[in-house]
């Protein structure tokens, strides 16, 4: 993905390739969800944050399916 990048859009000075090449690993690390990583970031992973950020999922999606049934329950009686 980065030789793509790098290939596909010209930087005509040293330091803009360099400034290019950190947004992209910085884009990589921090925001790019992996799904090899159970959707999570690398940094995620990689300061212990993602038990944590599993586990509020995990409780968000139990509270939606308890409230979509709820309001099924409500419409249907």
């Amino acid at each position: 993905t980065l030789k793509n990048r790098i290939l596909l859009e010209h930087a005509y000075l040293p330091g803009e390739l360099e400034a290019r090449v950190a947004a992209f690993v910085e884009h990589y690390n921090h925001a790019r969800a992996h799904e090899s990583l159970g959707n999570l970031t690398p940094a995620d992973v990689y300061f212990g944050r993602g038990e944590a950020i599993l586990q509020e999922r995990a409780r968000i999606k139990r509270q939606t399916l308890k409230d979509r049934r709820l309001r099924h329950h409500a419409q249907a009686a």
